[in-house]
């Protein structure tokens, strides 16, 4: 055990012998005067604490404090009850402090117990309920304001990991504290109710057991009584202050004589009225003049001091300010700092900043944390910190979309407007402005607040601009997500399963395929929008084939076979009979005839006439899936698949090329065209 444990086991062990043992009056002597010495180092560590989660172990300390205390109390109260003599400190506590006037003792005793049940208890105990309702209450806010600055890049993950767990340390300390303070109030009645039972019990043991008249033993037994109170209360008391003053501590960062300083007197018009006051009350009324005069000149002469100050405060932050512009013109510019790339950006005019300021109302941020959130349930992998900036540069309600630094897409909405989106069975229209849905380029209308109900009443899709803009973000975001994936992203989802996965990702990293090569699979599954969250089975496949091929493309399609569930509820309707496209064979072989193998890879070499051909066909047979109202899906064969996909991506972006191996048994497929040539 350490040592610092050994004294706190001794400490307690102290407080519950106490309870049991009698000791003798200069043990007890040694004790109280401890307890007195411990308070007073609790009460001005809880002034001068910087924060309060350095004294995190206070609501502990004021039960063992308060259990030790009243131990030291039954002590006395049985050395006082026993032999009258509860040693040096019980005595002169009660004959200093009262004056050896039993009266004054009890009077200053009770006055005690008035200050510390009545104001500083009662009053640290609601601000302690209070403040931990209102820290309980804050803490979602709080939560997503840590959420929005490390997803807007102003925080590091370490940062936000430390600022959530400060966060509910911070909720666990006001929470004891709330019922902390139930203990020091506890202690007022419980030092109250044995102060009686003491008062009373030495008059019958006095008269009884040492023959003392009722006034002999009222005088001799109350002032030792009085001193036991009085030698338990004000400790009690100033860990009742030291409760106060942790519960009541606005700047939990500030150091506490400075700030009290600062903000008393740092106003040099508040002391010069102060001063003049006094100087009027010490002249024009009876009060005495040199007192009150006297102060008033030091107050005068103080807010003058305080004045002369700030004004070379100020002159001296003028000049450290020019010497700092100075400085800056002369210093080399540092340039590394502009050759940071941010993966993602959201640039956004002055109009829509609103949107983005929660002090305004904006959620433009909390949903950045969805959209990340719901991209790494739906394709498996972690989005990279997306940066929103305004740009003055931008029209007012436009905003662009960065990826790599480089423009990738924009939008524009109209503030205080909703975008309303005709599904296609709408037969009444509704007026308003005229636009297309940045993120599929519907046609859409800009309608106002008024005409919202209406407009959801004729069965019209109507959405936010806040919607709109992380709708557009999100398909951007997912479109150009297998560009984002970084070898180190790649590292760190392999090593969130190696724990679990030793075997595996010992046999195939670095042995088999390196990180690199593992990037590529990934990439490729990702740009067709295919999840990597089984992560496990991607490696799994990747160790059973890599032995046999390097080629990333053939791997690929490997991976793709082994998820064939995931496309498959990706893409058809579990009980529903889906319609596609089949390749036509000799289509199917004129592909792999113009496939040419080099050393960088396969590459397809197909006659352009052909091309064409297949493209006219493809273009033909999407039109009738989508007068079916159905997504463009062409069936081939697992060996063509990766070619014709290839081939098609640049003219068909949304196109869906499946290979038969890709399906599910239980998947219902009907054939409603082919392509031929």
């Amino acid at each position: 055990m350490k040592r610092n444990d050994i004294a706190v086991g001794l400490y307690i062990l102290a407080a519950i012998m106490f309870l049991i043992i009698p000791m003798s009056p200069h043990l007890l002597d040694f004790f109280l005067a401890l307890n007195i010495a411990l308070s007073m180092v609790i009460l001005f560590n809880a002034m001068f604490t910087k924060e309060v989660l350095n004294m995190s172990a206070f609501p502990t300390v004021i039960l063992f404090t308060t259990i030790f205390r009243i131990a030291l109390n039954v002590s006395s109260t049985r050395l006082i009850l026993s032999t009258g003599d509860p040693g040096s400190v019980v005595r002169v506590f009660g004959e200093f402090v009262g004056g050896g006037n039993l009266v004054i003792g009890v009077i200053i005793f009770i006055i005690l117990i008035i200050i510390q049940f009545v104001v500083i208890n009662k009053g640290s105990d609601r601000v302690a309920e209070v403040t931990a309702r209102f820290t309980l209450d804050a803490m979602p806010g709080k939560q997503m304001a840590i959420d929005a600055d490390l997803n807007t890049g102003a925080i590091t993950d370490a940062q936000a990991v430390e600022r959530r767990q400060k966060i509910q340390d911070e909720a666990a300390f006001f929470g004891s504290m709330d019922g902390a303070t139930k203990y020091v109030k506890g202690d007022a009645v419980a030092g109250l109710i044995i102060t009686v039972i003491n008062i009373a019990g030495g008059i019958i043991t006095g008269m009884m057991n040492h023959g003392l008249t009722a006034a002999e033993a009222l005088q001799k037994y109350s002032i030792l009584t009085i001193g036991d109170g009085l030698v338990a209360q004000i400790p009690s008391l100033m860990i009742s202050l030291s409760t106060g003053i942790l519960v009541t501590k606005v700047s939990k960062e500030a150091d506490f004589g400075n700030l009290l300083v600062e903000q008393l007197f740092s106003i040099p018009k508040v002391l010069y009225i102060v001063g003049t006051s006094m100087i009027i009350l010490g002249i024009v009324t009876p009060l005495n003049l040199f007192l009150f005069t006297g102060y008033g000149l030091a107050f005068i002469l103080s807010g003058r001091n305080i004045a002369e100050k700030l004004e070379i405060e100020s002159i001296e932050k003028e000049v450290s300010s020019e010497e700092a512009e100075a400085d800056e013109i002369r210093r080399p510019e540092n340039v590394a700092s502009l050759l940071q790339v941010d993966p993602i950006e959201l640039e956004f005019g002055y109009g829509i900043i609103p949107l983005a300021d929660i002090n305004q109302g904006g959620d433009l941020l909390d949903r950045v944390v969805l959209i990340r959130r719901q991209i790494a349930l739906e394709l498996g992998t972690v989005v990279p910190m997306i940066r929103l900036r305004d740009n003055i540069q931008l029209n007012p309600n436009q905003y662009i979309i960065k990826i790599k630094g480089i423009k990738v897409s924009e939008g524009e909405i109209l503030f205080d407007h909703y975008m309303a989106m005709n599904p296609g069975y709408v037969e009444q229209e509704i007026t308003g402005i005229p636009t297309l849905e940045p993120s599929f380029n519907l046609p859409a209308i800009w309608i106002t607040e008024s005409q919202r109900e209406r407009a959801e009443s004729l069965g019209y899709t109507v959405v936010d601009p806040p919607s709109i803009i992380a709708t557009h973000l999100t398909e951007v975001i997912k479109n150009h997500i297998h560009e984002l994936l970084t070898r180190q992203d790649v590292q760190n989802l392999v090593n969130n399963i190696q724990e679990a996965n030793q075997t595996l990702i010992s046999e195939l990293v670095p042995k088999l395929l390196s990180i690199g090569e593992i990037q590529k699979v990934l990439q490729n599954l990702l740009r067709e929008q295919i999840s990597i969250r089984d992560l496990v089975t991607i490696l799994e496949t990747l160790a059973d084939y890599a032995p046999t091929t390097r080629d990333i493309d053939v791997l690929t399609e490997y991976v793709r076979q082994n998820l064939k569930r995931a496309i498959s509820r990706k893409y058809f309707a579990e009980g529903e009979m889906t319609s596609v496209v089949t390749l036509d064979p000799k289509v199917e072989q004129e592909i792999m005839d113009s496939v040419k193998q080099t050393e960088q890879g396969s590459y397809l070499a197909l006659d352009p006439e052909i091309t064409k051909e297949i493209i006219d066909s493809v273009q033909t047979e999407i039109r009738k899936l989508e007068e079916l109202g159905k997504n463009p899906i062409i069936i081939t064969s697992p060996i063509v698949r990766m070619y014709f996909k290839r081939l098609m991506q640049d003219y068909f972006k949304d196109l869906i090329v499946i290979s038969y191996n890709e399906i599910d048994s239980n998947v219902e497929l009907q054939s409603v065209g082919m392509v031929t040539v």
